[in-house]
């Protein structure tokens, strides 16, 4: 239940706190006294977005708070969203300056989801403007499933057809993505066999050319090598010999004069490393190879790498291993996108075989509940003066899921006997539809077990016997919950249990609204002033006590 409002800087209003209590609570005041502004600060509590510009003064926050009554009901919610669980909670809305907003459940700081979340299980607030909801299909489910089980089965078929919607929304991502590599596949797989093929870890470009150039020119190379030993060891003039005789004559210098030691001593290095040299050579003439086939596998190697790099337009065989690498990953990735597709349509038949089970069971919920409904609403338009009015709800299959199943809903209305059953956006007028709205409401509200249900002037278009039944019925409805309605109708506004009036005051040269509860000769002076208009005459006094009863 609602117990307080409480609103700083807002609009017209400087500073308003008001208590309430249960039963009808009856709001009345002047067209344009504020009660717009006062609905519109609570739709701040329900998470609605805020605009800065209603602040009363820009360099202040504007505050709005509503303190409810909870049971222990409530507590799951708190835990689950962390937190505090207070029987007096108080949702907080600010308005800063800057224009931004923050929201509080009992001091701590929350988010405007979580707000709504909570705020909705609170309050509803209906105003004048909102009954073409009744041409709204979604709307229209809302009340028929309210009279059914469908209030626990419903949440867990839409949870189930959000992910229903999101598989179908990936599959259709997984096929685009598999038409595009399609088109490209082959040839891809065509340059990715043609890179492996080509034996690049083991390959490298450098040594291989080495090779080729060795085997290339290995009769030049033999030739130039046998030219060299003939010169190192021929008989007589070979330099070896030389060398030797060299050698050994400034070994003699040197036994004579010991500054000639050290040149010995390179002379003899230097000859342990030509004998070195040469044998090397000896070693690498014996291992040349001219055999045609090794020249010919060197050169179709060499032929078929220099081909890649030219292919793929790079430099090096590291940047082909990498060319490779990403057609070996988008190969793995398209087989991975027919795994995923095999995959999410399994589930897309899992998830809509639970689905179809769960529409079967809406829908037989609610035509078992039409009858009920219909009952209901009309003995409560014939209560409201409507006593031919006819109404009916029509289901019918689709052929799809949707939001509420597999049904399509429509609502038929007739005000009037030996007519025809239309769209009742299209057979009902204003005061009808005021009437319409509160027989939906207080039969929802009796359903859903809503705490607190805001009516702004539901009852616009109406007047007389017609107000004073409206009256009786928003009576009835504050028996079973806290029913806060803002009227301009005197019919209405004596069956309150409680009474408040919006007034509009000047204060230092400025206009402000605030809110007042009214004491019991307030109220009659206040019908009756509904009644007659400005001035208040005996016998608005007298009709008014008769409306009080």
């Amino acid at each position: 239940m609602l117990s307080r409002i409480f609103i700083q800087n807002f609009a017209l209003i400087d500073s308003l706190e008001i208590s309430l209590k249960e039963g009808l609570q009856v709001i009345t005041g002047e067209t344009g006294a504020g009660k717009s502004i006062i609905l519109g600060a609570l739709r701040l509590i329900l998470g609605e977005r805020a605009d800065a510009k209603t602040t009363q003064n820009s360099e202040n926050k504007s505050i709005v708070e509503a303190e409810f009554k909870l049971d222990e009901s409530y507590r799951p919610f708190f835990d689950e969203n962390d937190l505090d669980f207070e029987e007096q909670t108080i949702i907080r809305r600010e308005l800063l300056p800057t224009g931004k907003s923050r929201a509080f459940v009992n001091d701590v700081p929350t988010t405007l989801e979580t707000l709504k979340n909570l705020s909705a299980q609170l309050i509803d607030i209906h105003s004048q403007f909102e009954t073409s909801n009744l041409f709204n299909e979604s709307y229209q489910f809302k009340i028929i499933d309210g009279l059914t089980k469908n209030k626990i089965t419903l949440p867990h078929y839409q949870k189930n057809f959000s992910a229903y919607k999101t598989l179908l929304k990936e599959i259709a991502v997984l096929q685009q993505k598999l038409a595009e590599s399609n088109k490209e596949s082959d040839y891809k797989i065509f340059l990715l066999n043609e890179l492996q093929e080509a034996d690049l870890d083991e390959t490298d470009l450098e040594e291989l050319q080495n090779q080729l150039n060795r085997h290339e020119n290995a009769e030049a190379i033999t030739e130039n090598l046998s030219q060299i030993f003939s010169k190192l060891d021929a008989e007589e003039i070979g330099i070896l010999d030389s060398l030797n005789d060299i050698k050994s004559k400034l070994s003699k210098v040197s036994g004579l004069s010991h500054e000639f030691s050290l040149l010995n001593q390179r002379l003899d290095e230097n000859f342990v490393e030509l004998k070195d040299i040469i044998f090397d050579l000896q070693n690498e003439a014996e291992k040349m190879d001219t055999d045609p086939e090794t020249l010919h596998q060197l050169t179709e190697k060499n032929n078929r790498i220099n081909a890649l790099l030219l292919k793929h337009n790079v430099g090096s065989v590291e940047e082909l291993r990498q060319i490779r690498n990403q057609l070996s990953d988008e190969q793995l990735d398209f087989e991975e996108i027919e795994s995923r597709i095999t995959n999410t349509e399994n589930a897309i038949e899992k998830l809509a075989q639970q689905l179809e089970k769960q529409a079967a069971e809406l829908a037989n919920n609610r035509e078992k509940a039409i009858p009920n409904l219909v009952q209901q609403v009309e003995t409560l338009l014939h209560q409201l003066g409507l006593e031919k009015a006819k109404i009916e709800v029509k289901l019918t299959e689709d052929g799809t899921f949707n939001e509420f199943g597999k049904n399509k809903i429509q609502l038929l209305f007739q005000a009037n006997s030996g007519f025809p059953l239309k769209p009742i956006q299209t057979a009902i007028s204003g005061g009808e539809r005021s009437r319409v709205m509160l027989s939906i409401k207080k039969i929802m509200a009796e359903n859903i077990e809503l705490p607190t249900l805001i009516l702004d002037e539901i009852d616009t278009g109406v007047s007389g016997k017609v107000a004073e039944e409206m009256g009786n019925v928003m009576h009835a409805m504050g028996r079973k919950m806290q029913l806060i309605v803002i009227t301009h109708l005197a019919q209405v506004a004596a069956k309150g249990d409680n009474n408040y009036k919006v007034i509009k005051t000047e204060v230092s040269g400025k206009t402000q609204s605030t809110i007042i509860a009214l004491n019991t000769d307030e109220k009659l002076n206040e019908i009756a002033q509904l009644l007659s208009g400005t001035k208040i005459t005996e016998a608005a006094i007298q009709q008014a006590k008769e409306l009080i009863g």
